[in-house]
């Protein structure tokens, strides 16, 4: 961060890194973000109740996403792979932000325009093929992915990595076939529900300690929670492929 901060700040990275009140400022904008991230959450569970004009906190959010998806990405050494694992994440309150808006437009949910459809194809396939080329070793393969696996199946180290590769395979064969015809793209989703399920309980399961319940919750279930949409928006998709089946081709 040293060439930001002293392009379009008067201080050195030695007085910004050391410096008591740039600290303060750092933990405030943290907290503003959990203020934006808790009314954006509030406002997702009354969706139908809320005034049109606090729509805009869903856009927000998903903005400061972004951010976070990107500051993940420079920790990571910007690898572009870690930025769009979060596509999902940092689009799900677009999504919502979409579908409130299309319903208060009085317009039936049958048909979805093909624009809609395919940026959710796109999201899907952007994040799990990232995360398969973790687990392919494309990019070193994060510990805590081992961990998890020999934790919960538990293999070997050796074994592990095989089946981590082997994941990562059909991650890529998932993300391709959502993109062919129909019933192709469904086999995809019924994948992509599943796996990104397993991967969402993982980080609890992996974790989890009945002599230490809560603790073991306390630190690994957010972990799981805001996964959910790996799971949630494909099954969205597949559900909506359900429901025109034989409306459309």
């Amino acid at each position: 961060m040293s060439f930001w901060v002293e392009q379009f700040s008067n201080l050195t990275w030695q007085e910004y890194s050391t410096s008591l009140a740039v600290d303060d400022s750092i933990q405030n904008l943290k907290f503003g973000f959990g203020i934006l991230y808790l009314v954006a959450g509030i406002f997702a569970i009354f969706a139908k109740q809320i005034p049109r004009v606090l729509h805009f906190a869903w856009l927000l959010g998903s903005i400061s996403l972004v951010f976070l998806a990107g500051l993940y990405c420079k920790e990571k050494f910007y690898s572009a792979g870690q930025f769009f694992e979060y596509s999902l994440q940092f689009c799900t309150p677009l999504i919502l932000y979409y579908l409130i808006r299309k319903q208060e437009e009085e317009e039936e949910p049958i048909f979805f325009n093909t624009s809609f459809i395919l940026f959710l194809k796109i999201i899907i396939a952007l994040t799990f093929t990232c995360h398969g080329l973790y687990a392919l070793n494309f990019y070193p393969v994060p510990g805590h992915f081992m961990d998890m696996t020999i934790n919960i199946l538990g293999v070997s180290d050796g074994n592990a990595k095989l089946f981590l590769k082997l994941a990562g395979i059909l991650d890529f064969v998932a993300a391709l076939l959502i993109f062919l015809p129909r019933k192709w793209a469904m086999l995809g989703l019924a994948y992509a529900i599943f796996w990104g399920f397993m991967t969402t309980i993982a980080r609890i399961w992996g974790h989890f300690y009945w002599d230490f319940p809560w603790e073991s919750l306390h630190q690994w279930a957010h972990e799981s929670l805001y996964r959910i949409p790996h799971f949630l928006i494909p099954l969205f998709l597949l559900l909506y492929y359900f429901y025109t089946k034989g409306l459309s081709k």
